[in-house]
């Protein structure tokens, strides 16, 4: 079950498998290794399981249908070809917890992993958890991406990152400026457009060719899904000459597309590069006069909490379908591409999941155990 943080009394313990996130990558791992009968801990931020899913902007709903939205062991209900909401997910989240007795403590950000002989160290404020296996599943959305020169705005325009995005009720009066033309990009954009003149900077990285809803649930995204798992990833020619592009550009937009913007009065204008006179310089040298900026520049992968001697130059350590290849004991899930184009997804990180747990060693001696539950 859920705990909350503190309440679960790790002091002294020698866990078998100290995962680090509980969303679904974590819950989908905890899956696993509760099948295998293991000692084990799920860590994450949140105050509530969900939490991650909870605090996005009001109206998001899932890309993918229902059918392709459960965990491990437990489909998600209802009608397969809907798209559930945020809040919908979240809770199938904490019922997912509760179904099968996962061992979550929640409130707790690991801030320092290490290693001393042959476990792993994990610190959080006056707290640490030792254990001889470690998989960060805290995925690829812990750092936000936002320029340095967006402290040079001026302070009476409102600007935030979209992580912190809710509603349009966030904003001042006055033009929007939304930087980046991602699908968070795309989304926001459109529904701020209906209470506020919204200017755009960025192009998509391409669209799918097909409107999207339940016809498209039916016919088009099993064949998405489908390429996204088994084709493109790092066992196929194709998926490793594509992954470097994939990695480092932005999803193609799915459900508002560029003509969706244009048809609500959004109009496109070049990148930002600057500020001047704190207003948003962009490419072709003119200022923006706008009252709000929503920086919708994604996400960057953040491991200055791992031990430098874990690392690879500062970054993710050498890995390979998130076993990494100079730390036994040491795995990584739900990152961007980490095996195939979607291993950041739902699908992805539950087949992933499967796989990894094949790979975890089997616990060093019944006696080094300490349930978990």
């Amino acid at each position: 079950m859920s705990k909350e943080n503190g309440s679960t009394d790790r002091s002294g313990a020698v866990l078998d498998t100290l995962v680090i996130g509980g969303g679904q990558a974590g819950l989908a791992i905890g899956f696993y290794l509760k099948q295998q009968e293991r000692s084990f801990l799920i860590l994450d931020e949140n105050q509530r399981v969900g939490d991650a899913w909870r605090k996005r902007w009001d109206s998001l709903r899932l890309f993918t249908p229902a059918k392709y939205d459960g965990l491990p062991g437990m489909a998600f209900p209802g009608d397969p070809l809907a798209f559930p909401s945020k809040d919908e997910l979240a809770e199938f989240f904490e019922g997912y917890v509760a179904r099968f007795d996962l061992p979550v403590q929640t409130g707790v950000r690991v801030e320092r992993l290490w290693r001393e002989g042959d476990r792993y160290i994990a610190a959080s404020n006056d707290h640490r958890w030792e254990a001889h296996n470690v998989v960060v599943a805290n995925g690829s959305e812990r750092c936000a991406k936002v320029p340095l020169f967006a402290a040079e705005l001026a302070s009476s325009i409102v600007q935030f990152h979209s992580s912190a995005y809710n509603n349009a009720g966030q904003l001042q009066e006055g033009p929007v400026l939304v930087v980046g033309l991602g699908n968070s990009g795309a989304e926001i954009a459109l529904e701020v457009s209906r209470t506020h003149p919204t200017l755009v900077a960025g192009k998509p990285a391409g669209e799918i060719p097909v409107k999207h809803g339940r016809a498209a649930a039916l016919f088009v995204l099993p064949l998405i899904r489908f390429a996204g798992l088994y084709v493109l990833n790092l066992g196929t020619p194709v998926g490793r000459k594509a992954a470097p592009a994939l990695t480092a550009h932005g999803s193609p937009l799915i459900r508002t597309r560029a003509k969706d913007l244009t048809g609500a009065g959004v109009e496109f204008v070049p990148r930002v590069t600057g500020v001047e006179s704190g207003l948003p310089v962009l490419e072709d040298g003119t200022r923006a006069e706008v009252a709000n900026v929503i920086w919708c520049t994604g996400f960057q992968s953040e491991f200055g909490w791992i031990d430098a001697a874990l690392q690879a130059g500062g970054g993710m350590p050498r890995q390979y379908r998130g076993v990494a290849l100079d730390s036994p004991g040491l795995f990584f899930l739900g990152q961007k591409f980490q095996y195939a184009a979607a291993s950041a997804t739902l699908p992805g990180a539950c087949r992933d999941a499967r796989y990894l747990a094949s790979k975890i060693p089997a616990p060093v001696s019944a006696g080094s155990a300490v349930a978990a539950t």
